[in-house]
């Protein structure tokens, strides 16, 4: 579907930029589970307060609240490529970190060597808004990796991924 063939709102919604972004918390069985976000904000400078919007009903979402934690990696033109490892079907007992360089936060969060820079949260607390939940966090640690741009993308339908 082309761009002028989604409704004006869809078409206006997608030309807000968005960063791309692997967010990470601890899945049930304690390996890591994440996901491609683009719902990515800053909310505060004190304490600094991250934002990050999760789908309602996501296996993610269950487990950012279960841990109370949750971790943001900033993809860039060199990191981009790690997205295809969220995006396709893997066997059973894999997960798309078995396959990328990782490091553990002090607090406990996975994040990609290879990231842009990285963020470690602490929940503290959400709002539902729709068909996602926003989910706030305070910064307690993180790392500008190297310099660079952070990568940015626009949707054609900004009704929909």
């Amino acid at each position: 579907m082309t761009d002028s063939q989604h409704p004006p709102i869809a078409q206006a919604l997608g030309r807000i930029p968005c960063g791309l972004y692997i967010v990470t918390t601890a899945g049930a069985d304690g390996r890591p589970l994440g996901f491609v976000g683009s719902f990515v904000m800053q909310q505060g400078f004190a304490p600094p307060t991250l934002s990050v919007a999760i789908g309602q009903g996501r296996d993610h979402l269950a487990q950012v609240r279960a841990t109370g934690r949750f971790t943001i990696s900033v993809l860039d033109k060199d990191s981009s490529g790690v997205m295809g490892a969220f995006f396709r079907k893997l066997p059973d007992g894999e997960t798309p970190f078995d396959s990328l360089e990782t490091l553990t936060t002090e607090g406990g969060g996975t994040v990609l060597s290879n990231a842009l820079a990285w963020m470690d949260c602490r929940l503290t607390g959400e709002f539902e808004t729709g068909d996602h939940v926003i989910c706030f966090g305070e910064v307690e640690s993180a790392s500008m990796t190297r310099e660079g741009e952070p990568q940015v993308h626009l949707r054609a339908n900004g009704l929909g991924y």
